[in-house]
Order: structure tokens, then sequence, then C-alpha cells
């Protein structure tokens, strides 16, 4: 492990925990009152869903990586390109009303986390095409995660609903500048 990987694999955690980060400055925001055990029930399911769906994404990708070998550069740069793009667009959407719904219910638990982790998935899948090793990736993705989920509902109590959409324009620009540097690595080097 190079100190290149590691400060991907951070950068790479850092831009997948916005989503994450979001939903818990939500959480922090209607929720006022949370206890710790309560914040690191929704902190542990993030980041479990978050760690979870690389490894996924990674068994297919290396599944189908001897198919396009040629082309798995442009792939994972496309593929992160485009998460980019998403969590950008979705940043600057205007600042809508917060839907009063309860984060503690194990179905809306769930589908917070599934749904915040669609983007580890592809960056999961973007990894076994590239033959990159999962395990040391997933830790940090999911640590990553855990204490940025922990910070959001913290900070949820305290800073204005408007600063969660900025975090999700810059985890945004971060993915779309790893899958150029992934690229510009295979391009040229």
């Amino acid at each position: 492990m190079t100190i290149e990987q590691l400060i991907t694999f951070l950068l790479i955690g850092i831009g997948l925990s916005f989503d994450s980060f979001a939903v818990s400055v939500s959480c922090g925001l209607m929720k006022r009152e949370i206890r710790f055990q309560q914040a690191c029930l929704v902190a542990f399911s993030l980041a479990f869903f978050q760690g979870t769906f690389p490894v996924i994404g990674w068994l297919i990708g290396t599944g189908v990586k001897n198919l396009i070998s040629s082309f798995d550069h442009w792939i994972a740069f496309g593929l992160l390109i485009f998460i980019g793009i998403k969590m950008i667009i979705e940043g600057l959407k205007p600042n809508g009303r917060l839907q009063n719904f309860d984060p503690f219910r194990i179905r809306v638990l769930i589908g917070l986390s599934v749904a915040t982790s669609i983007d580890a998935l592809v960056v999961g899948l973007s990894f076994g095409f590239l033959d990159m090793p999962i395990l040391f990736p997933v830790i940090v993705i999911g640590s990553v995660t855990f204490i940025a989920s922990m910070l959001g509902m913290l900070f949820g109590k305290n800073i204005p609903a408007k600063r969660s959409h900025q975090s999700i324009v810059l985890g945004g620009i971060i993915l779309a500048l790893i899958g150029t540097k992934i690229l510009f690595e295979h391009l040229f080097f």
C-alpha cells in the first residue's frame, strides 16, 4: 500500500460519505434530541451499507474484468464522472422542506442506508474492473462514513440545512477528480 493509494482511498471515502453526511445533518435537524446510542445506530447503518456495497460491486467487476480489460479505465472514469455530476446536480437543487420522518424506524433507516450507498456500489464496480484490492478501501469507506455521519448529526443541530447541499457538491467534485485521475494514469503512465 503506497501513500498515494491511501490518499486515494481516503478521498474516495470522503467523497462517498457526503450523501451520508447530508442525511445525518437532516436527522440532526429533525431530531435535535437525538441520543448518542441513536446516533451510533444511524451512523453504523449508513457506514455498514456504504462499506458493503463496494464489495458487491467489486465482485461483479472482477467477474467481468477480463471481458473489458482494454477499456476498463474508461468505464471507471465514466462511472465516477457520472456519480460526481449526479451528486453535484443533487447538491445544487434548491432546498426543499424537510419531510418529517423517523430515521430510527428500521425500514426508514435501511432505505436511507441503501439510497446513500448506490454510489459506493458503482465505485466497487470500478475497483473490480481495475483489479484493485477491496478490503482496505472498504474499511476506509466504512470508517469515514461512520465518522461523517456522527459529525453530520452533531452539526445538524447547529448548522443550517443549506450546508449539507454544499457538502454533496464537494463530494461530487472529489469523485469526478478521482475518475479523471484514473483515466489519466491509464492513458499516460
